[in-house]
C-alpha cells in the first residue's frame, strides 16, 4: 500500500498523528506492506524533522511487520534535472534486511544500473557540511512560510470579493499543491480566459503563486465561478 506523507501531495491535507496511527493499526491488523513516499519534505510546516514525524511513527509504533520509505530531493533541494532519491528498507531482522537488500540490488540493476552521481555528490555536499546544511533548511522554511502567505492572500483575496463558495480550504491545506474546488468547465475557462494553468480537476500549484500574481489570480477565480456556477 502506497501511502504519501506530509506534505500529501495530492489534497494538501495532511492527517493528523493520532489518524496517522490509526492507519498504522489498520496497515498492522490487515497485513499490508506500506511504501511510505517522503517526495516534499520540508515543504509543509518547513521542519524537515517534523515533516518526517509520521514516517517515525511507523518506525517507532507498533506496526510490526516491515516497509519502505522512498525519499526524493528532486523537490526540496531544487535537482530536478538529477532526480536524486533512496529507498529506505525497514525490516524486522538482519536476515529479512540481507534477503530485501539483494532484491533491491537486481531491480536496481534492471532500472538504472547506476545512480545519477553528480546530483548524489550535490547532496552529499549539502547534507555533509552543516554551514550548507543550515542554509539549505533555512531557505526550506522560507520556501514553506512563502506558500502559507500566498495562501492565506489567495482565501482573503476571494473572500473580501465575496466569490461564491467556502475557501477555507484554501489554508486548511498545505504544501506546494492545492485542490481549489473548481469544477472541470470553470478549470477550462481559468485556462482558456485567464491563462491561469491547473489541472482540470482543480489542483494547481501554489508554488507558482506570488504577491505579484495572487490579485490577478483572485479576480480569474472570481470570474469563473460566477460564469460558471457550480451546478
Amino acid at each position: 500500500m502506497e501511502v504519501y506523507i506530509f506534505p500529501w501531495m495530492f489534497p494538501g491535507v495532511d492527517l493528523r498523528m493520532d489518524q496517522w496511527s490509526r492507519v498504522v493499526q489498520v496497515c498492522e491488523a490487515r497485513q499490508l506492506l506500506p511504501v511510505l513516499d517522503s517526495a516534499y519534505q520540508g515543504f509543509a510546516s518547513g521542519d524537515l524533522t517534523l515533516d518526517a514525524s509520521s514516517a517515525r511513527l511507523w518506525a517507532r509504533g507498533p506496526f510490526g511487520g516491515p516497509f519502505f520509505v522512498t525519499q526524493s530531493f528532486a523537490k526540496n533541494l531544487g535537482l530536478y534535472g538529477e532526480r536524486i532519491g533512496m529507498v529506505h528498507a525497514i525490516c524486522t531482522s538482519k536476515t529479512e534486511a540481507e534477503a530485501v537488500l539483494s532484491q533491491l540490488k537486481i531491480v536496481a540493476r534492471r532500472a538504472y544500473s547506476n545512480p545519477p552521481l553528480h546530483g548524489a555528490r550535490l547532496l552529499a555536499r549539502v547534507l555533509g557540511a552543516p554551514a550548507l546544511r543550515r542554509q539549505w533548511e533555512e531557505e526550506l522554511k522560507g520556501v514553506a512560510s512563502r506558500i502559507q502567505r500566498v495562501r492565506r492572500l489567495l482565501r482573503e483575496g476571494l473572500e473580501k470579493k465575496e466569490t461564491p463558495g467556502p475557501w477555507s480550504h484554501i489554508t486548511e491545506q498545505i504544501g506546494m499543491f492545492s485542490y481549489t474546488g473548481l469544477t472541470k468547465e470553470q478549470c477550462e475557462l481559468l485556462i482558456s480566459k485567464w491563462h491561469v494553468y491547473l489541472l482540470k480537476n482543480g489542483r494547481i500549484s501554489m508554488a507558482g503563486v506570488n504577491e505579484g500574481n495572487v490579485d490577478y489570480l483572485v479576480e480569474a477565480i472570481d470570474d469563473v465561478v460566477r460564469t460558471a456556477p457550480s451546478r
